[in-house]
């Protein structure tokens, strides 16, 4: 029986932060509505707050390795809970302009994809370190991930409507302290989590070399390549829908944040169904046929009730089963990297695949601030939605999906180039890989 506590400790600290999240996914966007009633506005914060999420994906991968994963993760959250719990304090003093409040969630999105990684590419040694399997530890960290999204969206949206925004945000950043404080004092004995022994000498040339090689192994695998493509547009169109066009439908037509809480919850809520019964039952399906179904089902549909209706009713029963379908998404995909990622190469491989399945997110809140102040809220959820289930197409139309079903070896994958060489150019695909983020 091995040891248990990092293992816990993670999905502990995961889960909290989680939570922390969707209270910030809420709180932010109606935040800015209630003190500058525009959805533009809207757009803006949400672009300031993922770009720096693409950039520090971009480039942080090697750094994790270097830092060492457990001190990453606990930096992450303490920075992130600093960031947060700037916005209502400087609101409270009078003196929080609209530059400072953008400033503040760009260094929140920079600061929150490192510790994200750092936690999620712990998974295999942490449940090789607590004698379980990766597939229940896989399993186990989404559907905590899940959950706590569910729970956390639920009371934001009830603490908003009684305490108001500003209070949601400074619970937000007790649970990034909470999440540090968790990662700092139970992860420890993992010869994992701790910095690895740089096999260059520290430079540029030797951290360029590092970056490309997780980004050479990416582009030598096309299944990663062509999930990276398609999240990249589910992603992108998620942001939308969660910073501006949820928040804009819930206050025109739904009764304010009370029913964002309730809808992002019900989301959360069939998210968690889907990846426990995927985990009870999936493996007897093939991995290609139950994740094409359920990937057009976990998004579009949602866009197009939200048009086509002013009631919470419909859209809630649409959300519950849009999560259902998308709790099977990320253990097929979790899985599947898992598997083809090598555990060296495992930070800067994800490092890679978050960059690319979150390149179009800082576009789409700004796409969606746009659409509605120009077309309105019903054509923007037209438009946006119409992106989003052309892209889950994906699966039907790009050859490489077919190794989905197939194991790690199926597919050649570059090797890794040794860290004094620059890898050789590696041939790009429509088709490849990816990591997906979190819907809704």
């Amino acid at each position: 029986m091995g040891n248990r506590t990092p293992l816990a400790a993670t999905l502990a600290a995961n889960s909290i932060s989680t939570a922390g999240t969707s209270l910030t996914l809420i709180g932010v966007p109606w935040f800015v509505l209630e003190t500058t009633g525009s959805a533009g506005r809207a757009g803006v914060v949400a672009f300031c707050a993922t770009l720096p999420i693409v950039v520090a994906a971009l480039i942080g991968g090697p750094v994790i390795d270097r830092f060492g994963r457990r001190r990453t993760a606990v930096v992450s959250d303490a920075v992130c809970a600093s960031a947060i719990a700037a916005i209502p304090l400087l609101h409270f003093a009078g003196v929080l302009d609209f530059w400072m409040l953008c400033a503040l969630m760009a260094l929140n999105g920079f600061a929150h994809t490192p510790g994200n990684t750092a936690r999620y590419v712990l998974i295999p040694d942490l449940a090789e370190h607590a004698g379980t399997t990766l597939a229940r530890a896989a399993s186990l960290f989404d559907a905590v991930s899940r959950g706590a999204r569910m729970v956390g969206a639920a009371l934001a949206g009830v603490l908003i409507a009684f305490v108001g925004a500003e209070t949601v945000l400074l619970l937000d950043a007790a649970t990034f302290g909470l999440s540090a404080l968790l990662v700092a004092a139970g992860v420890r004995g993992v010869r994992a989590a701790e910095p690895r022994k740089a096999e260059a000498p520290i430079s540029l040339r030797a951290y360029g070399s590092e970056l490309r090689e997780g980004y050479a192994h990416l582009l030598g695998n096309r299944l990663l390549l062509a999930v990276v493509v398609m999240v990249m547009f589910m992603n992108g169109t998620d942001q939308g829908w969660n910073a501006v066009l949820l928040p804009v439908h819930a206050g025109n037509e739904l009764g304010g944040a009370p029913a964002i809480g309730l809808l992002t919850a019900m989301f959360g809520a069939g998210g968690l169904v889907g990846a426990l019964l995927y985990g009870a039952v999936g493996h007897r399906f093939s991995r290609r046929a139950v994740f094409t179904v359920c990937v057009i089902l976990c998004g579009a549909p949602r866009f197009l009730v939200a048009a086509a209706t002013g009631t919470t009713l419909p859209l809630a029963v649409t959300m519950l089963l849009g999560g259902i379908a998308g709790g099977v998404l990320n253990p097929i995909l979790t899985t599947v990297i898992y598997e083809r990622v090598p555990d060296r190469l495992r930070s800067r491989v994800s490092g890679a695949l978050t960059a690319g399945c979150e390149f179009a997110m800082p576009l789409g809140g700004l796409a969606a601030g746009l659409l509605v102040a120009g077309a309105g809220a019903t054509g923007a959820l037209l438009a946006m939605g119409g992106v989003y289930f052309l892209a889950t197409l994906s699966p039907l139309v790009f050859p490489s999906w077919r190794t989905l079903d197939e194991g790690p070896g199926a597919e050649a994958v570059q090797k890794p180039v040794p860290q004094t060489q620059a890898p050789a150019p590696a041939p790009v695909s429509s088709s490849g890989p990816s990591r997906p983020t979190p819907g809704p």
